[in-house]
C-alpha cells in the first residue's frame, strides 16, 4: 500500500473512516454515511475522494459508470504516520517527552495506567499486541 506524502486533514480522516468500514464503496455511500456529522454535497465528497486518490490515500476502480473506492493505506499506517508527525513536530521526534507529557497532563484512570504498564511489560518480554 502507498504511503501518503502529506498530513491527513480532518475531512480525509472522516472519509477514510467510512471507507475502512465499508470498502469497497462509492462516493454517494460515503456522503450518506457522513450526512449527519457533515453536511457535504455529493460533489464535495466526490472531489475530495478524487483528490485523495491523487494523494495515494484511496484507490478507485471504474465499473461501467460506477466508481468504487478502496483505501490505499491501512488504519494502522495512517495512525502511525500521524503520531510520528506529531511527535516530530511537538517533541522534536522524542517519544519519552511525549509520553511524559501525556501521563502528567491527561486525566488517566487507574485502568489506563494498568493497560500502559501491561503494554510496556509485554513489549519488554518481546510480546506484541497481536500475540
Amino acid at each position: 500500500m502507498a504511503k501518503p506524502k502529506a498530513e491527513l486533514f480532518d475531512s480525509e480522516w472522516a472519509i477514510l473512516q467510512v471507507v475502512w468500514e465499508q470498502e469497497p464503496c462509492t462516493a454517494p455511500t460515503v456522503q450518506e454515511a457522513l450526512q449527519k456529522e457533515r453536511d457535504w454535497a455529493y460533489t464535495t465528497v466526490k472531489t475530495m475522494m478524487d483528490r485523495m486518490v491523487k494523494k495515494g490515500l484511496l484507490t478507485t476502480e471504474k465499473i461501467r459508470n460506477l466508481y468504487l473506492y478502496r483505501s490505499a493505506i491501512t488504519k494502522a499506517q495512517a495512525q502511525r504516520r500521524e503520531i510520528l508527525r506529531t511527535v516530530k513536530r511537538a517533541f522534536d521526534g522524542a517519544l519519552t517527552p511525549m509520553m511524559q507529557f501525556l501521563i502528567e497532563n491527561e486525566k488517566l484512570s487507574k485502568e489506563d495506567y494498568r493497560q500502559l504498564e501491561r503494554l510496556i511489560q509485554n513489549r519488554k518480554r518481546g510480546k506484541r499486541k497481536s500475540e
